[in-house]
């Protein structure tokens, strides 16, 4: 097949969904077929382009990936970067290529790729792509809302509160939250904005901090306890994973810094609480309607109360990444999942 693996775009996970998109490509490269590796933002060249052809070299025009820095991008610079300064999100050549494609394999991280606006703009185009359609995106990127979906439905979630910029409260105790308190954006990922408050004036600074990225934020009260994530392909549940931080909490530098983190799958836990985990995920993807795939994280305190923290549509794909780990467990190597979650996409569109 022709396939245009789609990564970069503005979104602070800009880094990541690149070394998504780069293990993506060479695998479905592997698998046989051909490949481009592509910058919904920047692009493939700066003017029009006869595309004829292009696919034959595909390796040629792909994005090429290096590592994943510790820090988030410099949008400001990545905008000013693009040669031809237009405002518009799709950068040259890229709803032309998608439409060449077979299929577009969703490797966007963050707001835009997974927020819905880019899968909505692909429906009226009539480009099949990889993941969940418009609507779960939408649902599940804003945090507030997706929580409401699960306490309406029964999934438990920690005790909190949602803040607009307009609204700023600084008295953490007027909202109805005890400290200490988790802060994050309401749309972000990969843990970019989000701080652990311990006194009103860490709150205070979380605040500051969460408000630099988004004006909606989350503020839910601290779960102690272990971490585990459960990713859902076609609505049935893989093994449970457990996340240990080696230091501090699952932040941005954990997530994609090798050695920052033990992962441990299927995760040590009584099969009583795997299950209802499991079955709270599958939940999760049924409420939010997240067909093909997707990934729920957890806390479990030590009550073995599960907590339900946040649903993602397009989970990572990087060496570090939780999904693939899952799915090796159950005996689907990465090249066989990547080829699995284009198979399961692609029955969407013959129904």
């Amino acid at each position: 097949m022709k396939i245009v693996v789609l990564a970069g775009g503005l979104s602070t996970e800009r880094d990541v969904s690149f070394k998504t998109g780069d293990m993506v490509a060479k695998a479905l490269r592997e698998n046989g077929h051909q490949v481009i590796l592509l910058d919904v933002f920047m692009g493939y060249s700066d003017k029009k382009e006869d595309l004829t052809g292009i696919f034959e070299r595909s390796e040629e025009v792909s994005v090429k990936v290096e590592g994943i820095p510790e820090v988030a991008p410099d949008l400001a610079k990545v905008k000013a970067s693009r040669k031809d300064k237009s405002d518009n999100f799709f950068g040259p050549n890229v709803i032309e290529l998608c439409r060449m494609a077979d299929i577009v394999f969703m490797a966007l991280h963050g707001e835009n790729g997974e927020n819905g606006k880019i899968q909505a703009a692909f429906d009226l185009f009539g480009i099949k792509y990889t993941g969940t359609g418009y609507l779960g995106s939408a649902l599940a990127m804003n945090k507030g809302m997706a929580k409401n979906l699960f306490l309406h439905h029964g999934i438990p979630c920690p005790k909190g509160a949602s803040m607009k910029k307009e609204n700023r409260m600084d008295d953490v105790a007027a909202l109805g939250v005890s400290l200490p308190c988790v802060v994050k954006p309401c749309c972000g990922g990969s843990s970019i904005g989000v701080s652990i408050a311990h006194t009103n004036e860490e709150f205070k600074a979380a605040l500051d901090e969460a408000f630099r990225w988004e004006n909606e934020l989350i503020i839910e009260e601290y779960v102690e306890g272990r971490e585990f994530s459960v990713g859902v392909i076609d609505f049935k549940a893989l093994p449970v994973i457990e996340i240990a931080p080696v230091q501090g909490f699952y932040d941005y530098k954990n997530k994609y810094k090798a050695g920052s983190a033990v992962e441990t799958c299927p995760a040590d836990l009584p099969k009583d609480i795997s299950e209802k985990m499991q079955g709270y995920a599958e939940a999760v993807a049924e409420v939010l309607g997240l067909d093909t795939y997707s990934r729920t994280d957890f806390l479990l305190n030590k009550n073995n109360e599960i907590f339900c923290l946040e649903a993602n549509t397009l989970p990572g794909m990087t060496p570090t990444s939780l999904l693939p780990q899952e799915a090796n467990v159950i005996g689907m190597n990465f090249n066989q999942l990547c080829e699995k979650l284009i198979e399961i996409s692609l029955q969407k569109y013959s129904a």
